[in-house]
């Protein structure tokens, strides 16, 4: 009983561990780059180029970082990790369809990228959420912005804000517009399927044009100053 005590002590405070440290230090791989980088090996794919660089706070485009807080999660500067008004809406959903959709905010997008895997379970969910919890706890909110712009998923084998804008519009991220931000933003909910260049389709320039209305009504550096 002891030694089982002991293993799940070290199974919660692991994990807080590992958040902590990205206060000071810039994760140097996710569990969603491995699986990229696996996949990519599986299926024979020599070809596949892998692009991961870290851009600094100071070197990311302003309008970059509200164009992924306007498309993911408006509420992002007053939430504690979970949107609670989103929750109860899908949870209704969920109950009504069978089905399990989420709901997630960018500190739960953000554990999910760096831990965990994708898909849709109530245990991913489950280990999801005390993740969640961790980071808004030992993060301040800039830095978890920070974090994923900086590790999320723009395209196959394009991860992060820096390789997105260097691999699709040839330029560092403090130069984007704020078109191109959010066109980025754009393809977020799906990587893998959606493309911000070279011709993005007709649902992600509507997306791209919304994304754009959301950041002029959120109201731009006042909005990313409450951060």
């Amino acid at each position: 009983m002891r030694v089982l005590r002991r293993a799940l002590l070290a199974l919660c405070l692991i994990p807080a561990l590992l958040v902590l440290c990205l206060r000071w230090f810039d994760p140097w791989v996710t569990s969603f780059m491995l699986r990229d980088l696996t996949l990519a090996l599986l299926e024979g794919r020599e070809d596949h180029a892998f692009r991961y660089r870290w851009a600094d706070w100071e070197k990311i485009s302003p309008h970059a970082k509200l164009a992924v807080v306007a498309s993911e999660d408006q509420k992002f500067p007053r939430h504690f990790g979970f949107d609670l008004d989103a929750i109860a809406q899908v949870w209704r959903g969920n109950r009504d369809s069978g089905r399990l959709r989420g709901a997630s905010t960018i500190s739960q997008q953000l554990a999910k990228n760096l831990f965990l895997w994708p898909g849709r379970s109530y245990l991913r969910k489950g280990l999801e959420a005390y993740l969640t919890i961790l980071i808004e706890a030992l993060l301040p909110k800039r830095r978890i912005l920070e974090v994923y712009l900086n590790v999320v998923q723009f395209g196959d084998g394009v991860f992060g804000i820096r390789a997105a804008s260097e691999t699709y519009f040839g330029k560092p991220p403090a130069k984007l517009s704020a078109r191109e931000a959010a066109l980025l933003a754009a393809v977020l909910p799906n990587p893998e399927r959606y493309r911000a260049a070279p011709r993005p389709s007709p649902h992600v320039q509507a997306r791209q044009a919304w994304i754009l209305r959301q950041m002029t009504r959120l109201g731009g550096s006042t909005y990313l100053a409450r951060l």
